[in-house]
């Protein structure tokens, strides 16, 4: 059960205070009866609710998939830089966040939501889910190259990457499959082979390939099916 007021706040209908004068006015109508009591409970799962006669969807979480564009920093504010989260229209009280980070120059593939228990689930280590990115290299690649990458990079001293899968496409593109998420890492994977990226996207994450008609910048709600590569109705919001 929900407060009325909290509900409509939460999707977006106005601030509280706002609600609260526009349920007091009588626009708002649970299965058929005008309710004008702020504090009014519902079960949004069950209860049939409209303002102004337009049917309320209740939707508590979100999943937005999103191709992120260069020069956009993966994070939900910042005082300098635009951010992933500044780029969405409408979803402001959802109050979303990044699933993991792009670098400021990566595009591609970003999911953004606010249901905290998936985002765990897609960046916990052990899941090893592959994140398959599209790389451009300032040098040709070669067989020791694809080698390297599955018998595990050192990138950092001490630290040595899990297997990776390198599909060399042509002398200077590559297909790049990891399952972890450190800092720079395909860059700096490529630099203990002596290579420097040029461009760099990611396509897929556990399933997930991003909408190829969504340009650099735009977004959408991942679909039904989409979802469920992700494991999102056992993990997510109650189906």
């Amino acid at each position: 059960m929900i407060r009325l007021d909290k509900m409509l706040a939460n999707l977006g209908y106005g601030s509280r205070k706002e609600v609260k004068l526009l349920i007091r006015k009588g626009h708002v109508m649970i299965n058929g009866t005008v309710i004008k009591k702020d504090d009014f409970r519902l079960d949004p799962e069950k209860d049939r609710v409209e303002v102004d006669g337009a049917l309320v969807v209740y939707k508590p979480i979100v999943y937005i998939m999103m191709n992120k564009p260069q020069g956009v920093i993966s994070a939900t504010e910042d005082k300098y830089q635009p951010t992933v989260v500044d780029l969405l229209e409408g979803y402001d009280h959802y109050k979303v966040f990044p699933v993991g980070r792009l670098d400021k120059d990566t595009e591609g593939l970003l999911l953004l939501t606010n249901d905290g228990r998936l985002a765990r689930e897609l960046l916990f280590p052990s899941r090893d889910a592959y994140k398959t990115y599209y790389a451009r290299l300032d040098a040709d690649l070669n067989e020791a190259d694809v080698q390297h990458f599955a018998s595990g990079v050192m990138i950092d001293t001490g630290y040595t990457c899990k297997p990776a899968i390198l599909e060399i496409e042509s002398p200077r593109e590559a297909i790049v499959k990891i399952t972890e998420g450190k800092f720079h890492q395909v860059k700096k994977m490529f630099q203990a082979c002596g290579k420097h990226v040029t461009y760099l996207k990611r396509l897929e994450m556990k399933g997930l390939k991003l909408d190829p008609r969504l340009k650099p910048g735009a977004y959408r709600e991942l679909t039904k099916e989409e979802e469920a590569l992700l494991g999102i109705p056992e993990l997510g919001q109650k189906k």
